[in-house]
Protein backbone atom coordinates (compact mmCIF):
# COMPACT_ATOMS: atom_id res chain seq x y z
CA UNK A 1 0.00 0.00 0.00
CA UNK A 2 1.36 3.71 -0.61
CA UNK A 3 1.87 5.23 2.89
CA UNK A 4 -0.61 8.23 3.59
CA UNK A 5 2.15 10.51 3.71
CA UNK A 6 3.12 9.58 0.31
CA UNK A 7 -0.07 10.43 -1.22
CA UNK A 8 -0.95 13.74 0.56
CA UNK A 9 2.29 14.83 -0.99
CA UNK A 10 1.33 13.77 -4.54
CA UNK A 11 -1.84 15.57 -4.30
CA UNK A 12 -0.58 18.43 -3.32
CA UNK A 13 1.79 18.57 -6.13
CA UNK A 14 -0.82 17.24 -8.74
CA UNK A 15 -2.40 20.25 -11.24
CA UNK A 16 -5.78 19.04 -10.30
CA UNK A 17 -6.55 21.77 -13.37
CA UNK A 18 -3.95 20.39 -16.09
CA UNK A 19 -5.42 17.11 -15.52
CA UNK A 20 -9.04 17.74 -15.71
CA UNK A 21 -8.30 20.06 -18.99
CA UNK A 22 -7.17 16.68 -20.68
CA UNK A 23 -10.67 15.21 -20.52
CA UNK A 24 -12.58 18.86 -21.06
CA UNK A 25 -12.00 22.37 -22.09
CA UNK A 26 -12.09 24.74 -19.19
CA UNK A 27 -12.42 28.32 -19.40
CA UNK A 28 -11.96 30.99 -16.19
CA UNK A 29 -14.59 31.37 -13.89
CA UNK A 30 -13.70 34.14 -11.16
CA UNK A 31 -11.73 31.30 -9.22
CA UNK A 32 -12.72 28.55 -10.74
CA UNK A 33 -12.70 27.24 -14.14
CA UNK A 34 -16.23 25.73 -15.96
CA UNK A 35 -16.85 23.37 -18.68
CA UNK A 36 -18.89 20.58 -20.13
CA UNK A 37 -19.24 17.45 -17.36
CA UNK A 38 -17.13 15.21 -18.79
CA UNK A 39 -18.53 12.32 -16.32
CA UNK A 40 -22.17 12.46 -17.35
CA UNK A 41 -21.81 13.95 -20.93
CA UNK A 42 -23.52 17.16 -20.16
CA UNK A 43 -22.92 20.23 -22.22
CA UNK A 44 -23.45 23.40 -20.11
CA UNK A 45 -20.71 24.75 -18.04
CA UNK A 46 -22.11 22.93 -14.96
CA UNK A 47 -18.10 21.17 -14.20
CA UNK A 48 -16.05 23.31 -12.09
CA UNK A 49 -12.52 22.94 -10.96
CA UNK A 50 -10.99 24.52 -8.24
CA UNK A 51 -7.08 24.37 -8.28
CA UNK A 52 -6.62 26.65 -5.48
CA UNK A 53 -8.43 23.88 -3.32
CA UNK A 54 -7.75 21.19 -5.28
CA UNK A 55 -11.69 19.77 -5.66
CA UNK A 56 -13.86 19.44 -8.72
CA UNK A 57 -18.06 19.24 -8.80
CA UNK A 58 -20.44 18.92 -11.12
CA UNK A 59 -23.47 20.93 -10.10
CA UNK A 60 -25.71 18.60 -12.48
CA UNK A 61 -24.89 14.99 -11.99
CA UNK A 62 -23.62 16.05 -8.38
CA UNK A 63 -20.29 14.45 -8.84
CA UNK A 64 -17.09 16.01 -7.01
CA UNK A 65 -13.80 15.29 -5.14
CA UNK A 66 -9.89 15.45 -5.65
CA UNK A 67 -7.56 14.63 -8.96
CA UNK A 68 -7.83 11.30 -7.31
CA UNK A 69 -11.64 10.93 -7.35
CA UNK A 70 -11.65 12.61 -11.00
CA UNK A 71 -9.22 9.73 -12.76
CA UNK A 72 -11.06 6.88 -10.38
CA UNK A 73 -14.61 7.92 -12.00
CA UNK A 74 -13.55 9.36 -15.54
CA UNK A 75 -11.29 6.49 -16.51
CA UNK A 76 -13.00 3.73 -13.79
CA UNK A 77 -9.29 3.28 -11.86
CA UNK A 78 -8.93 1.85 -8.55
CA UNK A 79 -6.94 3.79 -6.21
CA UNK A 80 -3.74 2.79 -5.94
CA UNK A 81 -3.79 3.26 -10.22
CA UNK A 82 -5.04 6.54 -9.65
CA UNK A 83 -2.22 7.66 -6.83
CA UNK A 84 0.64 6.19 -9.05
CA UNK A 85 -1.04 7.66 -12.68
CA UNK A 86 -0.95 11.10 -10.94
CA UNK A 87 2.58 10.23 -9.31
CA UNK A 88 4.34 9.97 -12.60
CA UNK A 89 2.76 13.58 -13.88
CA UNK A 90 4.40 14.92 -11.03
CA UNK A 91 7.89 13.28 -11.22
CA UNK A 92 7.22 11.29 -7.60
CA UNK A 93 8.61 7.83 -7.71
CA UNK A 94 6.04 5.03 -6.12
CA UNK A 95 8.46 2.05 -4.52
CA UNK A 96 8.59 -1.23 -7.02
CA UNK A 97 8.01 -3.22 -4.05
CA UNK A 98 4.09 -1.42 -3.21
CA UNK A 99 3.38 -2.45 -7.17
CA UNK A 100 4.31 -6.03 -6.91
CA UNK A 101 2.35 -6.22 -3.59
CA UNK A 102 -0.43 -4.08 -4.83
CA UNK A 103 -1.76 -7.24 -7.20
CA UNK A 104 -1.16 -10.75 -6.27
CA UNK A 105 -2.95 -11.93 -9.16
CA UNK A 106 -1.02 -10.72 -12.34
CA UNK A 107 -0.33 -14.25 -12.91
CA UNK A 108 -4.65 -15.06 -13.44
CA UNK A 109 -4.68 -11.70 -15.03
CA UNK A 110 -2.05 -12.94 -17.71
CA UNK A 111 -3.67 -16.40 -18.09
CA UNK A 112 -6.94 -14.15 -18.76
CA UNK A 113 -5.75 -12.42 -21.11
CA UNK A 114 -3.88 -15.16 -23.71
CA UNK A 115 -7.18 -17.20 -23.26
CA UNK A 116 -9.11 -14.21 -24.43
CA UNK A 117 -6.67 -13.72 -27.59
CA UNK A 118 -6.86 -17.28 -28.18
CA UNK A 119 -10.62 -17.68 -28.22
CA UNK A 120 -10.35 -14.65 -30.33
CA UNK A 121 -7.82 -16.31 -32.56
CA UNK A 122 -10.16 -19.33 -33.00
CA UNK A 123 -12.96 -17.55 -34.12
CA UNK A 124 -10.92 -15.68 -36.79
CA UNK A 125 -9.45 -19.06 -38.09
CA UNK A 126 -11.26 -19.66 -41.79
CA UNK A 127 -11.84 -22.92 -40.88
CA UNK A 128 -12.50 -23.19 -37.06
CA UNK A 129 -14.38 -20.35 -36.44
CA UNK A 130 -16.30 -20.87 -39.22
CA UNK A 131 -19.84 -22.30 -37.45
CA UNK A 132 -19.43 -19.89 -34.38
CA UNK A 133 -18.86 -16.92 -36.83
CA UNK A 134 -22.31 -18.25 -38.59
CA UNK A 135 -24.02 -17.94 -35.85
CA UNK A 136 -23.07 -14.46 -34.68
CA UNK A 137 -23.64 -13.40 -38.28
CA UNK A 138 -26.98 -14.51 -37.80
CA UNK A 139 -27.24 -12.70 -34.93
CA UNK A 140 -26.37 -9.50 -36.72
CA UNK A 141 -22.76 -9.32 -35.35
CA UNK A 142 -20.67 -9.39 -38.00
CA UNK A 143 -16.52 -10.27 -37.40
CA UNK A 144 -15.96 -7.02 -37.24
CA UNK A 145 -17.88 -6.01 -34.28
CA UNK A 146 -17.52 -9.60 -32.63
CA UNK A 147 -13.68 -8.44 -32.45
CA UNK A 148 -14.42 -5.04 -31.04
CA UNK A 149 -16.80 -6.71 -28.41
CA UNK A 150 -14.37 -9.42 -27.29
CA UNK A 151 -16.42 -12.04 -28.52
CA UNK A 152 -14.15 -15.73 -29.37
CA UNK A 153 -14.82 -19.12 -29.55
CA UNK A 154 -14.14 -21.81 -27.94
CA UNK A 155 -13.22 -25.75 -30.81
CA UNK A 156 -14.64 -28.48 -29.77
CA UNK A 157 -12.35 -31.11 -28.35
CA UNK A 158 -11.03 -31.27 -24.35
CA UNK A 159 -7.64 -29.81 -24.53
CA UNK A 160 -7.03 -27.59 -27.27
CA UNK A 161 -6.66 -24.49 -24.91
CA UNK A 162 -4.34 -26.28 -22.72
CA UNK A 163 -1.94 -27.55 -25.22
CA UNK A 164 -1.91 -23.66 -26.56
CA UNK A 165 -1.17 -22.50 -23.43
CA UNK A 166 1.34 -25.23 -22.27
CA UNK A 167 2.97 -24.42 -25.53
CA UNK A 168 3.34 -20.52 -24.20
CA UNK A 169 4.69 -21.26 -21.04
CA UNK A 170 1.68 -21.10 -19.01
CA UNK A 171 1.76 -22.95 -16.24
CA UNK A 172 -1.25 -26.08 -15.63
CA UNK A 173 -1.65 -24.37 -12.26
CA UNK A 174 -2.69 -21.20 -13.24
CA UNK A 175 -5.15 -22.37 -16.19
CA UNK A 176 -6.81 -24.38 -13.25
CA UNK A 177 -7.22 -21.48 -11.13
CA UNK A 178 -8.27 -18.96 -13.64
CA UNK A 179 -11.46 -21.64 -14.23
CA UNK A 180 -10.24 -22.23 -17.92
CA UNK A 181 -9.47 -25.96 -16.95
CA UNK A 182 -11.47 -28.15 -15.19
CA UNK A 183 -10.65 -31.74 -13.24
CA UNK A 184 -12.70 -34.65 -12.83
CA UNK A 185 -12.33 -38.06 -11.47
CA UNK A 186 -12.81 -39.64 -14.81
CA UNK A 187 -10.13 -37.83 -16.35
CA UNK A 188 -6.41 -38.53 -16.31
CA UNK A 189 -5.43 -34.66 -16.94
CA UNK A 190 -7.14 -31.55 -16.44
CA UNK A 191 -9.37 -30.86 -19.93
CA UNK A 192 -10.74 -27.63 -21.59
CA UNK A 193 -13.80 -25.98 -19.23
CA UNK A 194 -15.69 -24.20 -22.48
CA UNK A 195 -15.71 -26.05 -25.62
CA UNK A 196 -17.81 -25.39 -28.92
CA UNK A 197 -19.04 -22.04 -27.29
CA UNK A 198 -19.27 -19.19 -28.59
CA UNK A 199 -16.67 -16.93 -25.77
CA UNK A 200 -18.23 -13.41 -24.26
CA UNK A 201 -15.41 -12.18 -22.66
CA UNK A 202 -16.14 -10.49 -19.44
CA UNK A 203 -13.98 -7.34 -18.23
CA UNK A 204 -13.50 -5.36 -15.33
CA UNK A 205 -13.91 -1.17 -14.69
CA UNK A 206 -10.68 -1.17 -15.85
CA UNK A 207 -11.53 -3.07 -19.18
CA UNK A 208 -8.60 -5.78 -18.18
CA UNK A 209 -10.66 -9.16 -19.29
CA UNK A 210 -11.11 -11.36 -15.59
CA UNK A 211 -13.15 -14.38 -16.67
CA UNK A 212 -15.74 -16.05 -19.85
CA UNK A 213 -19.06 -16.97 -20.18
CA UNK A 214 -19.21 -19.50 -23.09
CA UNK A 215 -22.65 -20.12 -24.90
CA UNK A 216 -23.55 -23.57 -26.76
CA UNK A 217 -23.02 -23.83 -30.46
CA UNK A 218 -24.57 -27.48 -29.82
CA UNK A 219 -28.03 -28.64 -28.58
CA UNK A 220 -28.65 -28.31 -24.83
CA UNK A 221 -29.49 -30.46 -22.39
CA UNK A 222 -28.94 -31.26 -18.89
CA UNK A 223 -24.74 -31.98 -19.19
CA UNK A 224 -24.28 -29.11 -21.35
CA UNK A 225 -26.69 -25.52 -20.59
CA UNK A 226 -27.01 -23.39 -23.25
CA UNK A 227 -24.53 -20.79 -21.20
CA UNK A 228 -21.76 -21.32 -18.69
CA UNK A 229 -19.69 -18.86 -16.97
CA UNK A 230 -16.16 -19.16 -15.55
CA UNK A 231 -16.42 -19.94 -11.69
CA UNK A 232 -15.14 -17.73 -9.23
CA UNK A 233 -11.97 -16.45 -8.84
CA UNK A 234 -9.53 -14.46 -6.81
CA UNK A 235 -10.46 -11.80 -9.97
CA UNK A 236 -13.78 -12.37 -10.55
CA UNK A 237 -16.88 -12.32 -8.06
CA UNK A 238 -20.10 -13.20 -10.16
CA UNK A 239 -22.40 -11.15 -7.52
CA UNK A 240 -19.97 -7.91 -7.98
CA UNK A 241 -19.87 -7.85 -11.47
CA UNK A 242 -21.79 -6.91 -14.53
CA UNK A 243 -21.24 -7.77 -18.20
CA UNK A 244 -21.12 -4.20 -20.19
CA UNK A 245 -20.58 -2.33 -17.94
CA UNK A 246 -17.26 -1.17 -18.66
CA UNK A 247 -18.76 -0.31 -22.32
CA UNK A 248 -21.44 1.22 -20.54
CA UNK A 249 -20.67 3.34 -17.40
CA UNK A 250 -20.29 6.46 -18.70
CA UNK A 251 -23.49 6.19 -21.01
CA UNK A 252 -25.22 5.32 -18.10
CA UNK A 253 -23.90 8.71 -16.70
CA UNK A 254 -24.86 10.70 -19.74
CA UNK A 255 -28.26 9.08 -20.08
CA UNK A 256 -29.42 8.93 -16.29
CA UNK A 257 -30.05 5.48 -16.69
CA UNK A 258 -29.13 1.98 -17.60
CA UNK A 259 -31.07 -0.82 -19.55
CA UNK A 260 -30.53 -4.41 -17.44
CA UNK A 261 -30.92 -7.47 -19.93
CA UNK A 262 -31.11 -11.23 -18.82
CA UNK A 263 -28.21 -11.98 -21.14
CA UNK A 264 -24.68 -11.75 -22.76
CA UNK A 265 -26.63 -11.87 -25.88
CA UNK A 266 -29.06 -9.38 -25.52
CA UNK A 267 -26.84 -6.86 -24.25
CA UNK A 268 -24.24 -7.15 -26.40
CA UNK A 269 -27.28 -6.81 -29.34
CA UNK A 270 -28.42 -3.55 -27.56
CA UNK A 271 -24.88 -2.05 -27.79
CA UNK A 272 -24.42 -3.39 -31.39
CA UNK A 273 -27.78 -1.54 -31.99
CA UNK A 274 -26.80 1.74 -30.33
CA UNK A 275 -28.02 1.40 -26.99
CA UNK A 276 -24.48 2.09 -24.91
CA UNK A 277 -26.22 1.65 -21.36
CA UNK A 278 -27.37 -2.07 -21.29
CA UNK A 279 -25.69 -4.31 -19.10
CA UNK A 280 -26.56 -7.91 -17.90
CA UNK A 281 -26.03 -10.01 -14.56
CA UNK A 282 -24.12 -13.21 -15.05
CA UNK A 283 -26.91 -16.12 -15.62
CA UNK A 284 -28.07 -15.42 -12.22
CA UNK A 285 -30.54 -13.05 -10.21
CA UNK A 286 -29.26 -9.68 -9.99
CA UNK A 287 -27.20 -9.43 -7.01
CA UNK A 288 -27.38 -6.01 -3.62
CA UNK A 289 -24.14 -5.86 -5.15
CA UNK A 290 -24.80 -5.22 -8.45
CA UNK A 291 -27.85 -3.42 -7.75
CA UNK A 292 -25.19 -1.06 -5.83
CA UNK A 293 -22.67 -0.53 -8.77
CA UNK A 294 -25.76 0.23 -10.52
CA UNK A 295 -26.60 3.18 -8.23
CA UNK A 296 -22.93 4.96 -8.65
CA UNK A 297 -23.54 5.97 -12.35
CA UNK A 298 -27.59 6.69 -12.53
CA UNK A 299 -31.21 5.69 -9.99
CA UNK A 300 -32.97 5.18 -13.23
CA UNK A 301 -32.87 0.89 -14.46
CA UNK A 302 -34.94 -0.08 -16.83
CA UNK A 303 -35.41 -4.02 -16.49
CA UNK A 304 -35.81 -5.60 -20.83
CA UNK A 305 -36.46 -9.39 -19.42
CA UNK A 306 -38.80 -11.70 -20.78
CA UNK A 307 -42.70 -11.10 -20.35
CA UNK A 308 -43.24 -14.81 -19.99
CA UNK A 309 -44.04 -15.79 -15.90
CA UNK A 310 -40.31 -17.11 -15.32
CA UNK A 311 -39.61 -13.12 -16.76
CA UNK A 312 -41.93 -11.75 -14.56
CA UNK A 313 -40.53 -12.87 -11.14
CA UNK A 314 -36.98 -12.26 -11.96
CA UNK A 315 -38.13 -8.63 -13.10
CA UNK A 316 -40.12 -8.45 -10.02
CA UNK A 317 -37.36 -9.78 -7.71
CA UNK A 318 -34.68 -7.88 -9.77
CA UNK A 319 -36.95 -4.57 -8.21
CA UNK A 320 -37.35 -5.16 -4.91
CA UNK A 321 -33.14 -5.20 -5.25
CA UNK A 322 -32.81 -1.79 -7.09
CA UNK A 323 -35.16 -0.71 -4.92
CA UNK A 324 -33.58 -1.18 -1.63
CA UNK A 325 -30.24 0.11 -3.33
CA UNK A 326 -31.95 3.26 -3.74
CA UNK A 327 -32.54 2.83 -7.64
CA UNK A 328 -35.88 3.26 -9.32
CA UNK A 329 -36.40 0.63 -11.53
CA UNK A 330 -38.72 0.68 -14.37
CA UNK A 331 -39.88 -2.45 -16.13
CA UNK A 332 -40.22 -2.77 -20.60
CA UNK A 333 -42.83 -4.70 -21.30
CA UNK A 334 -42.63 -6.82 -24.98
CA UNK A 335 -45.21 -8.69 -26.64
CA UNK A 336 -45.45 -11.96 -25.77
CA UNK A 337 -42.43 -14.24 -27.02
CA UNK A 338 -40.51 -11.34 -27.33
CA UNK A 339 -37.05 -10.35 -25.91
CA UNK A 340 -34.66 -7.22 -26.49
CA UNK A 341 -33.17 -8.80 -29.46
CA UNK A 342 -36.14 -10.31 -31.39
CA UNK A 343 -37.45 -6.88 -31.13
CA UNK A 344 -34.34 -5.26 -32.52
CA UNK A 345 -33.68 -7.21 -35.08
CA UNK A 346 -37.63 -7.81 -36.20
CA UNK A 347 -38.47 -4.40 -35.87
CA UNK A 348 -35.77 -2.00 -35.70
CA UNK A 349 -34.09 0.16 -32.59
CA UNK A 350 -36.89 2.83 -32.71
CA UNK A 351 -39.74 -0.10 -31.92
CA UNK A 352 -37.48 -0.76 -29.22
CA UNK A 353 -37.29 2.59 -28.14
CA UNK A 354 -40.73 2.86 -28.22
CA UNK A 355 -41.10 -0.02 -25.62
CA UNK A 356 -38.50 1.67 -23.33
CA UNK A 357 -40.47 5.13 -23.65
CA UNK A 358 -43.71 3.07 -22.76
CA UNK A 359 -42.01 1.63 -19.29
CA UNK A 360 -43.71 1.86 -16.52
CA UNK A 361 -42.72 1.75 -12.77
CA UNK A 362 -42.13 -1.81 -10.96
CA UNK A 363 -44.95 -1.09 -8.40
CA UNK A 364 -47.36 0.01 -11.56
CA UNK A 365 -46.40 -3.05 -13.58
CA UNK A 366 -47.54 -5.18 -10.40
CA UNK A 367 -50.61 -3.34 -10.14
CA UNK A 368 -51.41 -3.76 -13.66
CA UNK A 369 -51.24 -7.40 -13.45
CA UNK A 370 -53.24 -8.16 -10.54
CA UNK A 371 -56.34 -6.01 -11.59
CA UNK A 372 -55.89 -8.06 -14.99
CA UNK A 373 -55.94 -11.34 -13.19
CA UNK A 374 -59.20 -9.63 -11.19
CA UNK A 375 -57.32 -9.91 -8.02
CA UNK A 376 -58.49 -6.42 -7.34
CA UNK A 377 -62.19 -7.82 -8.06
CA UNK A 378 -62.96 -9.39 -4.33
CA UNK A 379 -61.86 -9.13 -0.77
CA UNK A 380 -59.41 -12.24 -1.08
CA UNK A 381 -58.27 -11.48 -4.30
CA UNK A 382 -57.25 -7.79 -2.76
CA UNK A 383 -55.82 -9.63 0.67
CA UNK A 384 -53.72 -11.60 -1.60
CA UNK A 385 -53.17 -8.42 -4.09
CA UNK A 386 -51.13 -6.83 -0.83
CA UNK A 387 -49.52 -9.79 0.02
CA UNK A 388 -47.97 -9.62 -3.65
CA UNK A 389 -47.01 -5.96 -3.06
CA UNK A 390 -45.79 -5.94 -0.02
CA UNK A 391 -41.95 -7.12 -0.99
CA UNK A 392 -42.00 -4.28 -2.74
CA UNK A 393 -43.12 -1.74 -0.71
CA UNK A 394 -41.13 -3.00 2.36
CA UNK A 395 -37.76 -2.63 -0.27
CA UNK A 396 -38.22 0.84 -1.04
CA UNK A 397 -34.92 3.07 0.49
CA UNK A 398 -36.08 6.12 -0.97
CA UNK A 399 -38.91 8.38 1.22
CA UNK A 400 -40.47 10.03 -1.03
CA UNK A 401 -40.45 7.45 -3.32
CA UNK A 402 -42.26 4.91 -0.47
CA UNK A 403 -44.82 7.27 0.11
CA UNK A 404 -45.91 7.93 -3.59
CA UNK A 405 -45.97 3.97 -3.34
CA UNK A 406 -47.93 3.66 -0.51
CA UNK A 407 -50.65 5.90 -1.69
CA UNK A 408 -50.53 4.84 -4.83
CA UNK A 409 -50.92 1.01 -3.67
CA UNK A 410 -54.15 2.08 -1.24
CA UNK A 411 -55.94 4.25 -4.58
CA UNK A 412 -55.78 0.72 -6.98
CA UNK A 413 -56.56 -1.85 -4.10
CA UNK A 414 -58.93 -0.20 -2.00
CA UNK A 415 -57.22 -0.65 1.04
CA UNK A 416 -56.73 2.35 3.43
CA UNK A 417 -53.20 3.47 3.26
CA UNK A 418 -53.16 3.76 7.38
CA UNK A 419 -53.03 -0.55 6.86
CA UNK A 420 -51.09 -0.63 4.51
CA UNK A 421 -48.79 1.25 6.11
CA UNK A 422 -48.86 -0.94 9.45
CA UNK A 423 -48.34 -3.65 6.85
CA UNK A 424 -45.23 -2.32 5.52
CA UNK A 425 -43.95 -1.82 8.83
CA UNK A 426 -44.71 -5.25 10.34
CA UNK A 427 -42.77 -6.24 7.55
CA UNK A 428 -39.45 -4.44 7.52
CA UNK A 429 -39.33 -5.76 11.33
CA UNK A 430 -38.99 -9.65 9.89
CA UNK A 431 -36.14 -11.41 9.18
CA UNK A 432 -35.37 -11.75 5.78
CA UNK A 433 -37.17 -15.23 4.13
CA UNK A 434 -35.68 -18.27 4.89
CA UNK A 435 -36.37 -21.42 3.33
CA UNK A 436 -39.60 -23.10 5.04
CA UNK A 437 -38.57 -26.09 7.07
CA UNK A 438 -42.25 -27.11 7.15
CA UNK A 439 -43.39 -26.27 10.67
CA UNK A 440 -47.10 -25.20 11.22
CA UNK A 441 -47.72 -21.86 12.52
CA UNK A 442 -49.56 -21.15 15.87
CA UNK A 443 -52.99 -19.07 15.89
CA UNK A 444 -50.86 -15.96 17.20
CA UNK A 445 -48.06 -16.32 14.12
CA UNK A 446 -45.54 -17.31 15.76
CA UNK A 447 -44.32 -20.94 15.16
CA UNK A 448 -45.91 -24.47 17.22
CA UNK A 449 -42.10 -25.29 18.09
CA UNK A 450 -38.97 -24.59 16.83
CA UNK A 451 -39.77 -20.72 16.41
CA UNK A 452 -36.39 -18.82 17.69
CA UNK A 453 -37.76 -15.75 18.50
CA UNK A 454 -40.07 -17.61 20.89
CA UNK A 455 -37.67 -20.85 21.96
CA UNK A 456 -34.84 -18.36 23.24
CA UNK A 457 -36.74 -16.68 25.95
CA UNK A 458 -39.72 -19.18 27.07
CA UNK A 459 -36.76 -21.57 27.82
CA UNK A 460 -34.34 -18.79 29.21
CA UNK A 461 -37.29 -18.78 31.52
CA UNK A 462 -37.80 -22.49 31.94
CA UNK A 463 -34.19 -23.02 32.32
CA UNK A 464 -34.29 -19.99 35.98
CA UNK A 465 -37.58 -22.55 36.79
CA UNK A 466 -35.84 -25.85 36.64
CA UNK A 467 -32.92 -23.93 39.00
CA UNK A 468 -34.87 -22.56 41.41
CA UNK A 469 -38.31 -23.80 42.35
CA UNK A 470 -39.23 -21.09 44.54
CA UNK A 471 -39.35 -18.36 41.59
CA UNK A 472 -42.75 -20.27 40.28
CA UNK A 473 -44.81 -18.71 43.09
CA UNK A 474 -42.93 -15.54 42.22
CA UNK A 475 -44.14 -15.70 38.13
CA UNK A 476 -47.78 -16.89 39.21
CA UNK A 477 -47.43 -13.28 41.46
CA UNK A 478 -46.23 -11.56 38.12
CA UNK A 479 -49.73 -13.22 36.45
CA UNK A 480 -47.54 -15.53 34.06
CA UNK A 481 -50.00 -18.17 32.52
CA UNK A 482 -49.37 -21.34 30.19
CA UNK A 483 -51.68 -18.64 27.40
CA UNK A 484 -48.84 -16.25 27.09
CA UNK A 485 -46.15 -18.86 25.98
CA UNK A 486 -46.38 -19.27 21.90
CA UNK A 487 -44.15 -22.23 22.03
CA UNK A 488 -46.51 -25.27 22.41
CA UNK A 489 -43.97 -27.14 24.04
CA UNK A 490 -42.58 -24.29 26.25
CA UNK A 491 -46.30 -23.87 27.44
CA UNK A 492 -46.80 -27.70 28.63
CA UNK A 493 -43.80 -27.82 30.37
CA UNK A 494 -45.18 -24.58 32.34
CA UNK A 495 -48.18 -26.11 32.93
CA UNK A 496 -46.70 -29.33 34.22
CA UNK A 497 -44.34 -27.36 37.22
CA UNK A 498 -47.36 -25.73 38.02
CA UNK A 499 -49.06 -28.60 38.63
CA UNK A 500 -45.98 -30.64 40.23
CA UNK A 501 -45.16 -27.86 42.56
CA UNK A 502 -41.67 -29.50 44.24
CA UNK A 503 -42.00 -32.74 42.09
CA UNK A 504 -40.68 -33.07 39.02
CA UNK A 505 -43.11 -32.43 36.55
CA UNK A 506 -45.10 -35.48 34.89
CA UNK A 507 -44.32 -35.09 31.27
CA UNK A 508 -45.03 -36.86 28.04
CA UNK A 509 -42.62 -38.74 26.79
CA UNK A 510 -41.97 -35.98 23.56
CA UNK A 511 -41.20 -33.56 26.08
CA UNK A 512 -39.18 -35.24 27.95
CA UNK A 513 -35.97 -35.25 26.08
CA UNK A 514 -36.33 -31.20 25.59
CA UNK A 515 -36.85 -30.89 30.24
CA UNK A 516 -33.97 -33.18 29.94
CA UNK A 517 -32.27 -30.49 27.83
CA UNK A 518 -33.01 -27.91 29.66
CA UNK A 519 -32.19 -29.10 33.15
CA UNK A 520 -28.37 -30.21 31.97
CA UNK A 521 -28.06 -26.93 30.54
CA UNK A 522 -24.85 -25.32 32.28
CA UNK A 523 -25.07 -22.08 31.06
CA UNK A 524 -23.92 -19.33 33.42
CA UNK A 525 -26.61 -16.61 34.24
CA UNK A 526 -25.23 -13.30 36.13
CA UNK A 527 -27.58 -12.17 38.52
CA UNK A 528 -30.28 -15.04 37.94
CA UNK A 529 -33.51 -13.21 39.93
CA UNK A 530 -32.71 -9.85 37.92
CA UNK A 531 -33.08 -11.93 34.61
CA UNK A 532 -36.25 -13.41 36.05
CA UNK A 533 -37.48 -10.33 36.49
CA UNK A 534 -36.77 -9.24 33.18
CA UNK A 535 -37.66 -12.25 30.98
CA UNK A 536 -41.11 -12.66 32.52
CA UNK A 537 -41.95 -8.90 31.85
CA UNK A 538 -41.24 -9.58 28.22
CA UNK A 539 -43.60 -12.68 28.45
CA UNK A 540 -46.11 -11.18 30.22
CA UNK A 541 -46.61 -7.62 28.68
CA UNK A 542 -45.32 -9.55 25.12
CA UNK A 543 -47.63 -8.37 23.10
CA UNK A 544 -48.48 -4.66 24.04
CA UNK A 545 -44.26 -4.26 23.94
CA UNK A 546 -44.38 -5.56 20.45
CA UNK A 547 -47.38 -3.50 19.58
CA UNK A 548 -44.92 -0.73 20.97
CA UNK A 549 -42.19 -1.59 18.81
CA UNK A 550 -44.40 -1.99 15.71
CA UNK A 551 -45.71 1.50 16.18
CA UNK A 552 -42.11 2.90 16.25
CA UNK A 553 -41.86 1.66 12.60
CA UNK A 554 -45.12 2.79 11.56
CA UNK A 555 -44.17 6.34 12.36
CA UNK A 556 -41.45 6.64 10.32
CA UNK A 557 -43.92 5.45 7.52
CA UNK A 558 -47.13 7.70 8.85
CA UNK A 559 -48.49 10.93 6.98
CA UNK A 560 -49.01 13.75 10.11
CA UNK A 561 -52.85 12.71 11.02
CA UNK A 562 -51.90 8.93 11.31
CA UNK A 563 -48.87 9.96 13.26
CA UNK A 564 -50.78 11.65 15.76
CA UNK A 565 -53.15 8.75 16.35
CA UNK A 566 -49.90 6.57 16.78
CA UNK A 567 -48.72 8.48 19.54
CA UNK A 568 -51.34 9.07 21.54
CA UNK A 569 -51.96 5.04 21.32
CA UNK A 570 -48.27 4.73 22.37
CA UNK A 571 -48.88 7.00 25.31
CA UNK A 572 -51.80 4.88 26.25
CA UNK A 573 -50.14 1.38 25.93
CA UNK A 574 -46.80 2.98 27.81
CA UNK A 575 -49.70 4.02 30.71
CA UNK A 576 -50.89 0.82 30.72
CA UNK A 577 -47.32 -0.67 31.24
CA UNK A 578 -46.64 1.21 33.79
CA UNK A 579 -49.77 0.37 35.65
CA UNK A 580 -49.22 -3.46 35.57
CA UNK A 581 -45.53 -2.10 37.21
CA UNK A 582 -43.57 -2.48 34.58
CA UNK A 583 -40.61 0.08 35.19
CA UNK A 584 -39.84 3.33 33.06
CA UNK A 585 -36.72 2.14 32.45
CA UNK A 586 -37.34 -0.85 31.82
CA UNK A 587 -39.45 0.61 28.72
CA UNK A 588 -36.58 2.39 27.85
CA UNK A 589 -34.48 -0.20 27.62
CA UNK A 590 -36.90 -3.01 25.64
CA UNK A 591 -37.47 0.12 22.91
CA UNK A 592 -33.42 0.95 22.26
CA UNK A 593 -32.98 -2.87 21.93
CA UNK A 594 -36.11 -3.43 19.59
CA UNK A 595 -34.71 -0.64 17.30
CA UNK A 596 -31.45 -2.16 17.39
Amino acid sequence: MVSDALVQEIRERADILEVCGEFVRLKRSGKTYRGPCPLHGGEGPNFSVDPTRGIFKCFVCGEGGDVFSFLMKHLGLDFPSAVRQVAGRVGIEVPDETERQEDPNAHLREVTAFAEEWFRSRLLDPEVGKVAREYLQGRGVDPGLAESHGLGFAPEGWRHLREAALARGIEEAHLIEAGLLATSEKADEPYDRFRNRVMFSIRDLRDRPIAFGGRTLGPGDEHSPKYINSPETPIFHKSRTLYGLNRARHAIRREEHSLVTEGFMDALTLHIGGFATAVAPLGTALTTEQADLLKRYANRVYLLYDSDSAGLRATFRAGDVLLAAGCHPMVVTFPEGEDPDSVLRGEGPDALRGYVADAVDVLERKLQILERQGYLDSIEGKRRAVDGLLSTLRSVKDPALLDIYLGRAAERTGVRRDTLVGEVARERALPRPRPDRGQPRSAEGGRQQGDPRSDALERSLLLLLARDRDLLDLAVEYGLEDRHFRDDEMRSMYRALLTAGEAEPDLQEDLLETWRSIREDDSEIVHPREAFDETVRRIVHRAKLDRLGQIDRELSLAEEDQARRLLVEKEELARELRGAGVPLSFLRRYSETARA
